[in-house]
């Protein structure tokens, strides 16, 4: 995607093909001393819970929005490491959604 602020709509699009029991998407959405942080990260949720309820299936965020990020090996290792265990923490969130819906239908 060209940005965090796009993805709501790729992941209603990808839900709605009903190829997939989940989607999850991940960014990286920075401060950059601006408003727009704050507004970008809120906007990014609030389309991801949308797109989940318009399309019945789960869509899960693995977004980071720090305060506090300086490009460079170091914030770059730490971050690259939370993205691996937010994405290990969506793939279980979406199988427990699936459980206990497939429980529901029951």
């Amino acid at each position: 995607m060209p940005g965090a602020f796009e993805m709501p709509l790729l992941a209603r699009d990808l839900a709605m093909t009903g190829r997939y029991g989940a989607v999850a998407c991940a960014a990286l959405v920075v401060d950059g001393g601006i408003y727009r942080h704050e507004f970008v990260a809120q906007a990014v949720v609030d389309g991801l819970m949308r797109a989940g309820l318009d399309s019945g299936v789960p869509v899960l965020s693995v977004s980071l929005t720090p305060h506090q990020y300086h490009e460079g090996p170091h914030h770059s290792a730490i971050f690259a490491a939370h993205f691996v265990e937010k994405g290990r923490e969506a793939a279980e969130a979406a199988l427990m959604i699936g459980r206990a819906r497939a429980a529901l239908a029951a």
